[in-house]
């Protein structure tokens, strides 16, 4: 089965082909004039999706050799995401797959990430915890089957990557704050700056405006002038911001191990990419005597390499959708996370 994949949530205008689950193409197009606004500007990023899309698919078609013809299923993310952003590729993928008489998959967001595992050559197993993390999300999930998904957890205010990119604002570094606070971090050795972990109602949910808030205090309380700031002060808040922000969530995902019968341990989304994690994801499967799956970091970024692959998930389970479906900016919008 040839499975062509579109995602245009925010940033990023990606085309996956997928011919019988081996990946053929998966390009990415990343708007990076977004870095002088400190952030995504939504109206312009729109305007590149659709400058984009059109030869970017052509590109992947060639680059997989394969015909539009012999596409047999068309995806494209619904939702969530930027409104005008996502309505590009939904639209384009729609009228794509009316076209050439081929059936269309709405794929939402979250559950591509959630499922990109399985795009490594060592799969996850079922149940499965996932840790989806992200700019605009912080999911903790059980997995029991392609469509049995049960959020145990998630941000009561800010997302994990959402707060690296405040933090990283406030320290001078720009956007994106991910890979800049990551960075910084790695050029401190010494002790950290003991930044609190937010408690929550729930057990499995998590709170990041709280740190995000210490390191403006403490900022403010401890520097005349933040413009002042020394490389090594940068440093040392960032690798104490990074410490105790991914010390909020390993703490739950051990938890929810100890609480949950699983046979296999995920971690995925944009934050994924973050080395810190990474490594203290695999001691806890190490612990845990657990299967890990990590995407590589080509995957940990939006892609439509997973939106493809998800979206030929929902096909053979016999799932369809409504040709008249909108674009839903909103977590989640097939309901399929409960």
């Amino acid at each position: 089965m040839n499975v062509l994949g579109l995602e245009s949530s925010c940033d990023e205008t990606s085309v996956s082909i997928i011919a019988d689950g081996v990946i053929k193409s998966n390009l990415i197009s990343s708007q990076d004039f977004h870095i002088k606004y400190g952030g995504v500007v939504p109206e312009l990023s729109s305007r590149a999706h659709l400058q984009i899309i059109n030869p970017l698919v052509k590109q992947s078609l060639k680059e997989a050799n394969i015909s539009l013809e012999e596409i047999d299923l068309v995806c494209a993310t619904a939702g969530p995401g930027l409104i005008g952003a996502l309505l590009i590729g939904l639209t384009y993928g729609k009228a794509l797959a009316y076209g050439i008489g081929k059936p269309f998959i709405p794929v939402d967001h979250v559950e591509g990430h959630l499922f990109s595992g399985f795009l490594m050559e060592e799969k996850p197993e079922y149940p499965f915890l996932s840790l989806t993390v992200s700019g605009g999300h912080t999911l903790l999930l059980l997995v029991s089957s392609p469509i049995e998904i049960k959020k145990l957890g998630t941000t009561i205010d800010d997302a994990v990557g959402e707060a690296f990119d405040k933090v990283s604002k406030m320290l001078g570094f720009g956007y994106p704050g991910g890979p800049k606070i990551q960075e910084a971090a790695s050029n401190h050795s010494g002790e950290l700056i003991p930044f609190p972990i937010s408690n929550t109602k729930g057990e499995y949910d998590f709170s990041f405006s709280g740190i995000k808030t210490a390191v403006l205090r403490y900022i403010q309380k401890n520097f005349d002038d933040v413009e002042k700031l020394s490389d090594s002060n940068k440093n040392m808040i960032a690798a104490s911001f990074q410490y105790y922000a991914i010390k909020a969530l390993i703490q739950r995902v051990e938890k929810a191990i100890k609480d949950y019968s699983v046979k296999s341990l995920s971690l995925s989304g944009g934050v994924a990419a973050n080395k810190l994690l990474r490594e203290e994801f695999s001691l806890i499967a190490k612990r845990n005597n657990k299967k890990l799956i990590i995407p590589d970091i080509q995957f940990c970024g939006d892609n439509a390499a997973m939106i493809a692959y998800r979206g030929e998930m929902l096909f053979k389970e016999g799932l369809s959708f409504s040709s008249e479906l909108n674009a839903y900016p909103s977590l989640t919008f097939n309901k399929l996370i409960r």
